[in-house]
């Protein structure tokens, strides 16, 4: 068979299959890119700065349409309500996140058992390397401006420890504080005090700004999609598949007339008297 591969015209037919394959192979790759797609644009207006007090209410679930966006608010932190949270990357290091709660003046006041004369937001300050390095939230008033994020689920059955959280968690830390509080956290980019830097950046020790950009936004699959991606590398198989088979063909005709030939040939020597064998002459007689 394989010198029936080897035939001029099956090696241009190899070539050509290739080709072909090459092809759909191709565009199985594009239709698999096109499956994944973002399914919303990072919005722009998310970085213009709007007041705490009018995107967010407290008391309420956190709407998917205010996350990121990046907010003002005015209060005063507590120095008695600092965790720190754990497993936290700057720069490839581990260490952890100073979450602070905030007082926000104007903020509506929650009623009911177990609400606080105010309501508080958990701030994420900075990162530091050591729980040793982590100061004080400073005092004063406080005008901040940050990130607002969702509620981090906590981690199930995990006992951080005294002065800790396991994640940035408003159901853990409302515990923790005892305190009213947004459905939320910021994740701090500047702090003033008495016009005053008085944030991370400005510290000027071991706390690091966390610097949280716009979180990319979730992608879906599309099925159809991703079946054409299938399906065109089923495709490429298959043109091999068809050029194997045209000369697995060529290969069992070939054989299939070398049989007959043999036959035939067989069947004119039965037929065929032997040059070799005697002639013999019939005897008259007379009467």
């Amino acid at each position: 068979m394989l010198k029936t591969a080897l035939k001029p015209r099956w090696i241009a037919g190899l070539v050509f299959a290739i080709v072909v394959s090459g092809v759909f192979v191709l565009l199985s790759q594009w239709q698999f890119g096109r499956s994944t797609q973002p399914e919303v644009t990072v919005a722009t207006t998310t970085e213009e700065p709007k007041a705490l007090t009018t995107v967010l209410q407290p008391g309420y679930f956190f709407p998917g349409s205010v996350a990121d966006q990046i907010v003002t608010a005015t209060g005063s932190y507590d120095p008695q309500k600092q965790v720190l949270v754990p497993g936290r990357l700057n720069d490839g290091a581990t260490g952890y996140w100073i979450v602070s709660a905030l007082a926000v003046n104007d903020a509506p006041v929650l009623t009911g058992s177990g609400a606080s004369p105010q309501t508080w937001i958990p701030v994420a300050r900075g990162w530091v390397a050591d729980p040793e390095d982590a100061p004080a939230p400073p005092s004063g008033t406080i005008e901040l401006t940050g990130r607002l994020l969702p509620s981090e689920a906590p981690l199930p059955e995990t006992d951080a420890g005294p002065g800790r959280a396991s994640a940035v968690s408003v159901a853990e830390l409302i515990n923790i504080w005892e305190v009213s509080s947004y459905p939320g956290f910021v994740a701090a980019s500047s702090e003033a005090a008495g016009g005053s830097d008085v944030g991370a950046a400005a510290s000027g020790g071991e706390v690091k700004p966390l610097n949280v950009g716009p979180q990319p936004p979730a992608e879906k699959v599309n099925w159809l999609n991703l079946f054409y991606a299938a399906e065109w590398v089923v495709f490429a198989g298959f043109a091999l598949f068809i050029w194997w088979r045209l000369v697995k063909d060529d290969y069992r005709r070939g054989l299939e007339d070398a049989l007959d030939e043999e036959h035939e040939a067989a069947a004119r020597e039965r037929t065929e008297p032997d040059p070799t064998e005697p002639h013999t002459t019939e005897t008259k007689v007379q009467s």
